[in-house]
């Protein structure tokens, strides 16, 4: 038996948010659903044997148990309910949902089907601003790697050290890194795992734009992220992460500055006659404080251009139009400071003043004579 009454809204979102870590197909029919547990306080988990969210909601428990319903219907219902107090109530595995004028009755699954989100056995944690720890994984998510091949470069690095937090993605053309400062950290003086790309995207969806501290739990085999009332688990990718302190390089003797929103703005626009269908490397020429752009397609061609500070020497480089993007559009500073040595050596990215908080490194493309 199970009695509870909770506000709409505050159901909806708890509902959203489990349901995201829920599995869409499953052999094992419970994964499909979200584990109802209402104790001394209402809690839903969904999981989907990699990540599993648990969030706690308030409500006004009149009856204690535990019960899995389909995730997809259960959502549907409360969405389309009116705005009022949700009456939920279970007997066996029959539930009878009550708002308004409005009533369903469900059938629930067995709780016991539901397997355990793992546990994550202590080893380090650190606390990070949810603001900070959201910009950071949304500025170093998008490259992120899709290739199965290499399973370690699915996730991103997180490396806390006497420095702060430092998150590293890399997929092979490309290179994100984000440094800030942390609360706290215990555990080792150094220590570092990899989080699967996936449940990342979960934990930044998840972060609001606070300043209250979000905390990062390392165990021997998962991740745990403590985000308010809600916590995800994932497990962590195992392997040997790129050494990228070494795949930097620093020594560049070409240094421009430029808008991010201007090269963004010139890239872009170049960027429309390159399509899916019609790819083509866009060629970068960096002069005296001016960088010329084109590209050529079988539609025609494109050019145009952006005011920066330096001079280039004429350095001649080709891009993959969408990586320069995504790392512009992810840069967090007005201004950025472009690193360059030859046309075959990458492109290093970073705030033109201040700290080094971020960095990005974009790869080139080599050119076909004529193109």
């Amino acid at each position: 038996m199970i009695k509870f009454s909770c506000e709409k809204a505050l159901l909806q979102s708890a509902v959203a948010t489990t349901s995201r870590a829920v599995s869409p197909k499953s052999s094992i029919p419970a994964l499909e659903g979200i584990l109802i547990e209402a104790n001394d306080a209402l809690c839903l988990t969904g999981y989907n044997l990699e990540t599993g969210i648990r969030t706690t909601v308030q409500a006004d428990i009149q009856a204690a148990g535990t019960l899995v319903l389909g995730a997809r219907l259960f959502g549907e219902i409360i969405r389309k309910l009116p705005d009022d107090i949700i009456h939920f109530s279970a007997d066996q595995y029959m539930v009878n949902i009550k708002c308004g004028m409005s009533e369903f009755n469900i059938l629930g699954t067995d709780p016991e089907e539901f397997p355990e989100l793992p546990t994550v056995e202590y080893q380090n944690s650190l606390k990070i601003p949810q603001n900070t720890l959201k910009s950071m994984i949304a500025q170093t998510l998008f490259a992120v790697s899709d290739n199965e091949s290499r399973p370690i470069h699915t996730g991103s690095l997180f490396e806390a050290d006497k420095g702060g937090l430092t998150i590293v993605s890399v997929d092979g053309y490309r290179l994100a890194l984000r440094h800030e400062e942390i609360e706290s950290k215990e555990g080792a003086e150094e220590f570092s795992f990899v989080v699967p790309g996936a449940a990342l995207s979960e934990v930044e969806k998840i972060c609001d734009n606070v300043d209250e501290c979000a905390c990062v739990t390392q165990g021997a085999r998962h991740v745990m992220f403590k985000v308010g009332q809600t916590m995800l688990v994932s497990r962590r990718l195992e392997g040997e992460f790129l050494a990228y302190r070494q795949a930097i390089p620093r020594n560049n003797a070409i240094h421009v500055q430029g808008d991010t929103k201007q090269l963004l703005s010139s890239i872009d626009r170049v960027s429309l006659i390159i399509s899916d269908k019609l790819k083509s490397p866009i060629r970068c020429v960096f002069e005296e404080n001016v960088l010329k752009i084109s590209t050529k397609t079988a539609i025609g061609d494109a050019a145009d251009q952006c005011p920066i500070q330096g001079d280039g020497g004429g350095l001649e480089i080709g891009f993959n139009n969408k990586y320069l993007m995504d790392a512009l559009k992810a840069a967090p500073a007005a201004q950025v400071r472009l690193e360059l040595t030859t046309g075959v050596s990458p492109c290093v990215i970073l705030p033109a003043e201040g700290e080094e908080n971020f960095l990005y490194m974009v790869l080139p493309v080599r050119l076909k004579a004529g193109e």
